[in-house]
């Protein structure tokens, strides 16, 4: 019998109104306009992608209550949000605030945070001249550092749905060791996150679990990726897509990027001497957020090579290779799948016009659904 890991689904939040993309866009748009707008690039290129139930505003509860409902009937157990918080506060943040939180039936889905703390760039759309022009800095001071965890404890964390991974409160980084240079360098990154630690535990809210992303922190040097590891603390690791691409452009097969990226699991599983917890792409397509009318080549993001080809059949191979590799091999608990609703990026599980539910149902094939009584972060019987 197989031990079932954590389902969780990275959700992307920005199809609701914003005020800085109000001021970069114009009065009340969001990026289903960027999604709308997406024209095929090249022979064979299935663009654009139009979502089976319409172009909703995730802020509304209701709408919320939806994808809520959706994501729990087909095995994904929880939504790791994309997290913005700068120098000057949050960003894309009412999704989650309003939406989620919001829902009538926010109980039924656990969620998580993972900080986003990069550079917010000017994609929706680049320019060929400009493709990845920089709208602002996402550095990461002391003082951020400490705004942006308060700020989460305070209404996220103490939440009774978000998710904890072995008893503790998970909570991730995208860009680790760019956050600890920015941080003054490790000890002073460890003395920020055993500070975060005691806040929580103050707060009365137990222990932390911290993570941060494989593929910077170790690819190719694992020495230096654990020695920076043990230096600031953190728990495990995971990844927000697979790392291999090979030379293709303008596309490349789901199958062969399969292939490419087949040997990764086992790679970082072993290499890192914390838990590490896989991901599944379900693909990846950036070409809408260039200007349609620009030349598609070879350039910086979002100018880059197309999955083609992502069926849902495929991706369930996937998952099933990667269920079965946790089973005999894995050393963490969630496996993640990326991503919910990263429409302009092609990667996504809400269902389309193209494929329904086939993606989800995929999901559901493969990992079951979690018994109501066995919490997050522990293990069920998965079907066979």
């Amino acid at each position: 019998m197989k031990k079932r890991p954590v389902v969780c689904a990275y959700y992307f939040p920005n199809w609701h109104v914003d005020p800085r993309n109000e001021a970069i866009h114009g009065g009340n748009w969001t990026e289903w306009r960027v999604t709308q707008h997406a024209t095929p690039r090249f022979p064979g290129h299935e663009q654009p992608k139009i979502p089976l139930l319409g172009y909703g505003d995730e802020a509304d509860p209701q709408v919320m209550a939806a994808k809520i409902r959706m994501a729990a009937e087909h095995g994904i157990d929880a939504f790791i949000f994309d997290w913005y918080y700068f120098f000057d506060g949050p960003y894309r943040e009412r999704c989650i605030r309003d939406g989620f939180l919001g829902a009538p039936n926010c109980a039924d889905l656990k969620f998580a945070l993972m900080w986003a703390n990069h550079d917010p760039i000017y994609a929706h759309p680049g320019s060929y001249r400009k493709p990845a022009e920089k709208l602002w800095s996402g550095d990461v001071d002391a003082e951020t550092f400490r705004k942006c965890t308060d700020h989460c404890i305070r209404h996220y964390l103490n939440r009774p749905n978000y998710l904890r991974i072995d008893g503790g409160l998970y909570f991730s980084f995208f860009r680790v060791k760019a956050l600890v240079e920015q941080l003054g360098g490790p000890a002073a990154a460890r003395q920020l996150f055993d500070d975060f630690r005691f806040r929580a535990e103050k707060a009365g809210l137990g222990k932390l679990t911290l993570d941060g992303m494989a593929s910077e922190l170790a690819r190719g040097d694992f020495d230096a990726g654990n020695r920076l590891i043990r230096e600031i603390g953190l728990d495990c690791c995971s990844n927000y897509g697979w790392g291999k691409w090979g030379e293709r452009f303008p596309d490349l097969s789901y199958a062969d990027w399969f292939e490419l990226n087949r040997d990764e699991d086992r790679s970082f599983t072993r290499g890192l001497e914390v838990p590490y917890n896989p991901v599944v792409p379900t693909g990846w397509d950036s070409s809408p957020r260039t200007v349609q009318s620009d030349m598609y080549d070879k350039r910086h993001y979002p100018f880059g090579t197309v999955i083609t080809g992502n069926t849902p059949e495929l991706f369930r191979a996937a998952l099933r290779r990667t269920a079965d590799y946790m089973a005999a091999e894995g050393t963490g608990g969630i496996v993640h799948i990326a991503c919910w609703n990263e429409w302009t990026e092609g990667a996504y599980l809400e269902p389309d016009t193209q494929y329904g539910y086939g993606r989800l149902e995929a999901v559901r094939e493969v990992f079951g659904l979690r018994s109501e009584t066995v919490e997050a972060g522990e293990v069920a019987v998965c079907p066979m």
